[in-house]
Order: C-alpha cells, then structure tokens, then sequence
C-alpha cells in the first residue's frame, strides 16, 4: 500500500494515540491498555459513532463533512496548525481568521528583542507597519511621526494621486524593482485571498487598482505568491548607499511578516549598518 494512501486515517489514529484521557476531559474508567483515548473516547468528543471513527480510521471513509472535522479537531485538541492539515487531507479549505491581524503574539515578540542590533520590522498581512527596532528607524526615520494609514508598503511602493505630499519617501531600490514589486502584489492578492472580508485591505487594494496604473498592471497578471526579499540598496542620508539582504519571514498562522535587512559580514555594507544603529542609540 502507497504512503499516504491513507493518511487520513493514520494520522487520526496518531493523535488518538498521543492524547489521554485525562487531558481530554474524560473522567477516570478503569484500567486501560494504552495511555491514549480509545475510538469509543473520540466518538463521545466529537459526538459521532463508533463506527464512523473506525471507517475513518480504515480508510473506508475519506471525505468527512466540515461539521465532523471541526468536532474531531476540537475533540483531539489539536493545535491550529494540525487543524488546518486535518481539513486539507478532508479535502477541505482550512478555515481563516476574517480580518487581518495585528497584534504579535509573545513568542514572536521575545524573538524580536534578540534582533537588536540590525533593523527589523513587522507588517501585517496587508503590508501595514505593525511594529519597529530602533535600528529601522534609524536608517528610515521614525514611523510614529507618520499617520498610521500611511505606515504601509504597498501605498509607498504605488502611490496614488492623493497621497502626493502625505507620505515619505521609501529610500529603499530593489536590485530587480520589476521582481520585488511583482511579488509584493502576489503576496498581497494572496492575503486578499485569505482575508475576503477585512475592509481595510478591500480597501488598499480598490485604491491602489483605481490609482496606480503600474499596481493595476501586476494585479491582472493573477499571480499568487508569497514575497520572500531579495537584494536592495538603501538610500542614507548620511551613510550614503548601503547594499543589503532583505529577508521576509511570515509566520503561517497570523500572515505576519518579520522583514529584516542585513549586509555581507566584513563589507563596507555591514560597517555602515552598525554606524546606522549606533546612530539610534546615543
């Protein structure tokens, strides 16, 4: 039999396995064989039969409703990320938080504090600035001095008639600006594919499509994608060009994006980064 031929199956069993009874909720019955929760425990959680537990366990079910993994999901108290692979091998679309998010969860917040000393920045699935080092900004100027709509990528890298004298420049050249704002307008058809109903995204895209004929133009190529960085210059004011990696990060659960810039270890590059940094913090 292939691999993955029943997946589905095995891999419900596998969480079966791994969950006891008692981090279940399920009261104390007796000696058991395994440590794990039985089909007839999983059945009791989810509210389905016995039976349909052990088909789906066999193979001989493989397209639960929506109704039934959500319940199975919940029942076997599986993580989101697990939830989410539950629903694809069901054949189905994972579900998806209606609104864009913003706020950073701890963990990623405690990673950011170790990335001092070179300048990183978080952006919301929209490419909205959600937070900031003091190393970014010293190299782009202080973000809090701009009004919050206008914190966003898309809206500096396609202006619009309207925004003229609203925001400042992004002093930031892509190697390949054609590539670089490419994969922004994928990524950000791919969040507006996730996020259907967050209006302010609806409405950065109805903007940006009715004001910027380059952003129109990538827009009706359909192209979906994620935009992983690549190699820009930045414009200093008083550092002059430094040439640096864009790296982009996103966590898959919040569509957060971590964007941070380094510069080859030894090169001019590098040095005019920390003087940027040592800038900030005197």
């Amino acid at each position: 039999m292939p691999v993955f031929a029943n997946h589905l199956g095995m891999t419900l069993r596998a969480w079966r396995d791994r969950l006891s009874p008692e981090a279940a909720g399920l009261p104390e019955r007796g000696r058991r064989r395994s440590s794990g929760l039985r089909r007839e425990d999983v059945a009791e959680l989810a509210g389905i039969s016995v039976d349909y537990v052990v088909r789906l366990e066999q193979g001989r079910a493989t397209t639960p409703s929506e109704q039934v993994v959500r319940a199975l999901a919940c029942a076997l108290r599986l993580s989101a990320e697990e939830r989410d692979h539950l629903y694809r091998l069901a054949g189905l679309q994972a579900p998806q938080h209606s609104l864009v998010i913003d706020q950073i969860p701890a963990g990623t917040r405690r990673l950011l504090t170790r990335l001092a000393d070179i300048p990183v920045a978080v952006f919301a699935a929209d490419w909205s600035l959600v937070w900031w080092n003091q190393h970014w900004a010293a190299l782009f100027g202080d973000p809090s001095r701009v009004a919050p709509e206008a914190r966003n990528l898309v809206r500096l890298r396609f202006p619009v008639a309207e925004d003229r004298g609203k925001l400042t420049s992004w002093p930031v050249i892509p190697t390949n600006a054609e590539a670089a704002d490419r994969a922004l307008v994928a990524d950000l058809r791919r969040a507006s594919a996730r996020y259907p109903d967050d209006p302010r995204l609806a409405a950065l895209v109805a903007r940006t499509l009715a004001g910027n004929a380059r952003f129109a133009q990538f827009w009706a190529d359909g192209t979906v994608g994620r935009h992983n960085g690549n190699q820009k210059t930045i414009r200093h004011p008083e550092l002059g060009d430094i040439v640096v990696d864009c790296d982009v990060l996103t966590d898959a659960d919040t569509e957060l994006k971590l964007l941070a810039y380094t510069a080859a270890p030894g090169s001019d590059d590098e040095t005019k980064l920390k003087q940027a940094g040592t800038a900030a913090m005197t």
